[in-house]
């Protein structure tokens, strides 16, 4: 049971420095983000004297806690590539600069492994010629690893390097990469702040409502859903199968179905299925839609159905996430193979677009969803917060305890607006 303990931020130390931040409205060390959105709920909570779960607020502090002259920061990317990834480096690098004017930036190459000596990757000093283009481009300047690097191997890094802000930019298996480094620095009484900035477009990390190129993602998935309509709609018994990223959650797949109501059958890992049996079998259902409509579309998340493939889930990566089967593959054999067995004629054509949409980058309002998400962690940082994540919540950029954010994936909840309105335009 979640407690305000679980909430609460660790600082370094008392924050007596004024900001050199000019012209900008600052934000009480007190404002809180109530985590519940219910108002039933909180007012339950006022009547029964008990406190009401919160997060930090984000944003620029009166007084900081690192010195900007004397401060080195590093930044570094790790995990799958997404959309967003150079504007958050950007930002980042700008804030600390231009707002700040922190002397030193540099850009760790390829994740963790730029902190450990034993690759011989030099890191990349930063300034604002050399990000003043990146926001154009996809992927990330500074590379992207997987994989777990000895806390006290980076943490000597750092002590050599002189920095004391860091920020990493990845999904949980990066935030829990970052909270080791925390601790280290803490074991050792290194005054080093450490950010941790959500990037994943599976939008799956937990205790926030949003990530940052998960809009893109979304985006980006629309004119496949488009060509994969085109196609089912242009052959007898067409069938259009796009498979999307979602290793355990849902979420791309259940906004593009939203977005682009072409869609007729939505699988995301959440809510299971079966093949040709039971209330929830895809394909008799399936047989019944081609005898009415000739024509079929059907987006599926990357880690469903994975029950129904041998062997599955055996294998795992080099930062320990299971190595889910091709499930776009197994469901375009299954479903060829049952209409063959029925004799009917089927025309089917899978699409994968799944490294195209995480490598573009950022668009529209998620652009600018990366620069106040990166501003934010600067923010914290020079406050002197560490073992943190930058978050969002009910419209506020929030600060997450690491551990919290990390304590469980995210998921679709089946109750929720959005997989009501997904069950409501689909017919399965």
């Amino acid at each position: 049971m979640l407690t305000q303990k679980d909430f609460i931020i660790t600082n370094l130390g008392e924050a007596n420095l004024p900001s050199p931040l000019e012209g900008i409205s600052f934000i009480p060390n007190d404002l809180r983000v109530p985590y519940s959105t219910n108002a039933a709920e909180i007012t339950d909570c006022i009547r029964g004297g008990n406190e009401i779960l919160s997060f930090e607020h984000a944003g620029p502090r009166r007084q900081i806690f690192h010195d900007p002259a004397w401060s080195r920061a590093a930044i570094l990317t790790a995990g799958g590539l997404c959309p967003g990834l150079n504007e958050v480096i950007k930002f980042i690098t700008l804030n600390l600069l231009t707002g700040y004017h922190v002397p030193v930036v540099y850009g760790i190459r390829y994740g963790y492994r730029g902190l450990n000596p034993a690759y011989g990757l030099a890191p990349i000093e930063l300034n604002e010629e050399i990000v003043d283009p990146i926001h154009e481009v996809g992927g990330t300047i500074l590379g992207s690893s997987r994989g777990e690097e000895e806390a006290e191997v980076m943490v000597d890094t750092l002590i050599r390097m002189r920095i004391n802000l860091l920020f990493c930019i990845g999904g949980d298996g990066t935030a829990r990469g970052a909270h080791d480094i925390a601790m280290e620095a803490a074991r050792r009484r290194m005054p080093l702040s450490v950010i941790a900035i959500p990037k994943t477009i599976d939008n799956d990390v937990g205790f926030i409502d949003q990530t940052f190129g998960f809009a893109t993602a979304v985006l980006n998935a629309g004119p496949v859903i488009s060509c994969a309509h085109n196609e089912a709609k242009g052959a007898p018994n067409g069938i259009g199968l796009v498979k999307v990223m979602g290793r355990d959650s849902g979420f791309i797949a259940a906004y593009t179905a939203l977005a682009n109501p072409y869609v007729n059958y939505c699988l995301i890992p959440e809510d299971p299925f079966t093949l040709e049996r039971g209330p929830r079998a895809l394909l008799p259902h399936l047989h019944e839609r081609l005898k009415v409509k000739n024509h079929a579309v059907i987006i599926v998340a990357e880690g469903a159905g994975q029950e129904l493939i041998s062997g599955a889930g055996e294998e795992r990566d080099a930062s320990g996430n299971i190595l889910h089967a091709d499930i776009g593959e197994f469901l375009a054999d299954a479903i060829k193979n049952y209409f063959k067995k029925h004799r009917m004629e089927v025309n089917l054509k899978y699409f994968d677009p799944g490294y195209t949409i995480r490598s573009v980058k950022a668009e529209g309002e998620d652009a600018v969803f990366c620069a106040l998400l990166a501003q934010s962690a600067v923010h914290a940082a020079m406050s002197g917060r560490t073992d943190m994540m930058v978050g969002h919540w009910s419209g506020a950029f929030t600060h997450v305890p690491i551990a919290l954010a990390t304590r469980a994936r995210k998921k679709v909840d089946l109750t929720s607006p959005l997989w009501n309105g997904v069950k409501s335009l689909c017919c399965f």
